[in-house]
């Protein structure tokens, strides 16, 4: 781990070769989806049925970060917050590009961070911070140097005593060069470069954003990824837990032959416009949440195993996209994200929910950049 200060660090708002524009990427988070040229077949084919029980209640608690909030270890604007429970028992939070000034794409920049969290906090009272890796000021994870213009985090898991971190190498936002995962067995407090997986044209770029959960029963990691750009569908793998960094070990499910099996060509196991993932199995049941980027709403699904039939899952749309000004209890303005917090149960659901309001323009305002804490309450 290095400090921000050592040397000038690239600016994550160029495109660079092959990538996008910022206000580019949030318009990917419209309300019409995009086609994702991969057809999915099978018994699991079809768009997603909105099969849902009575509908949960849904709260918005308020930031958790921005001034007052994360300002104290520079960072004034943040996004993205992926909380994982580590080994010490504490919850340590990931974030994104994180930008010292009270605006995105201003000040020093580093990605990702990461803040502790009070673990005996009750999580209806908000989250609240105690600590930066780092000390006093949020540090960049890990180190790195043009091309990479940004590290942006997919997910992060804890095994045993050793943390699991993925993270996607951006040559230009939006431009996926591969993926890597860091590891750390201090509870978070030093990073080191486990293993570098997969290429960012892998599996025709359905390998860079990624999601994962431990099945205890079966000793595996089911790994949901899709990719960065917000137009894609979802394919599944897994992996044994002691194989995590070897990138040959990560088996697909796919379809072939008349059925579904591992070993198989991955197959989209949900067709859609799929943007940041959380998958974690909750009092018994696999939940997965995420930035609907096709119908701007942030989903979740409950199901019973990690190669359930996602079409006949419990669906809810919990948060939909309204114009800044207009919004709601359940309407926000260009919302991404969507990571569940440790200790949630069904009954009582805890999300972390991003805001950027970028119009695209040089003169956007770029604030709010921040996340926000929902409470989704009946969801059992």
């Amino acid at each position: 781990m290095v400090s921000p200060h050592d040397s000038p660090r690239p600016d994550p708002s160029h495109p660079g070769t092959g990538g996008i524009s910022r206000g580019s990427f949030l318009a990917l988070g419209g309300l019409t989806a995009a086609a994702t040229g991969l057809g999915a077949v099978g018994l699991q084919a079809g768009p997603l049925a909105a099969r849902a029980s009575a509908a949960p209640s849904v709260a918005r608690l308020g930031e958790v970060t921005g001034p007052g909030l994360t300002d104290r270890w520079g960072a004034n604007a943040t996004d993205l917050g992926i909380p994982v429970r580590t080994p010490d028992g504490r919850i340590l939070t990931v974030f994104g590009d994180t930008f010292d000034a009270p605006r995105a794409e201003e000040g020093d920049h580093r990605a990702p961070i990461a803040l502790y969290a009070d673990p005996d906090r009750p999580l209806a009272d908000k989250v609240a911070w105690t600590e930066a890796v780092g000390g006093d000021y949020a540090a960049d994870l890990v180190p790195y140097d043009l091309p990479v213009t940004t590290m942006l985090p997919g997910d992060v898991i804890t095994l045993g005593d050793t943390m699991y971190l993925w993270l996607m190498a951006n040559h230009g936002f939006g431009n996926v060069d591969h993926t890597e995962i860091w590891t750390s067995t201090d509870s978070g407090q030093t990073w080191q470069h486990g293993a570098t997986m997969f290429g960012g044209a892998e599996q025709g770029g359905l390998l860079q954003q990624a999601t994962w959960t431990y099945n205890p029963e079966d000793d595996h990691v089911y790994v949901l990824t899709t990719g960065f750009q917000r137009d894609k569908p979802i394919i599944l793998h897994r992996v044994s837990g002691g194989a995590i960094l070897d990138p040959s070990a990560y088996e697909p499910w796919g379809f072939a032959n008349g059925e579904w099996a591992w070993g198989n060509p991955p197959t989209p196991v949900l067709e859609g416009s799929f943007g940041e993932m959380c998958w974690r199995i909750v009092d018994g049941t696999w939940v997965l949440s995420w930035f609907n980027a096709g119908e701007g709403t942030m989903d979740v699904l409950l199901h019973d195993g990690p190669t359930a039939n996602l079409h006949e899952a419990t669906h809810h749309q919990l948060l939909h996209t309204v114009p800044w000004g207009a919004e709601t209890e359940t309407g926000i303005a260009q919302p991404y994200g969507g990571y569940i917090v440790p200790g949630s149960t069904l009954e009582d659901l805890h999300i972390l929910v991003s805001q950027w309001y970028n119009d695209g323009t040089p003169t956007s305002p770029n604030w709010p950049y921040w996340t926000q804490q929902f409470r989704i309450r009946g969801l059992a």
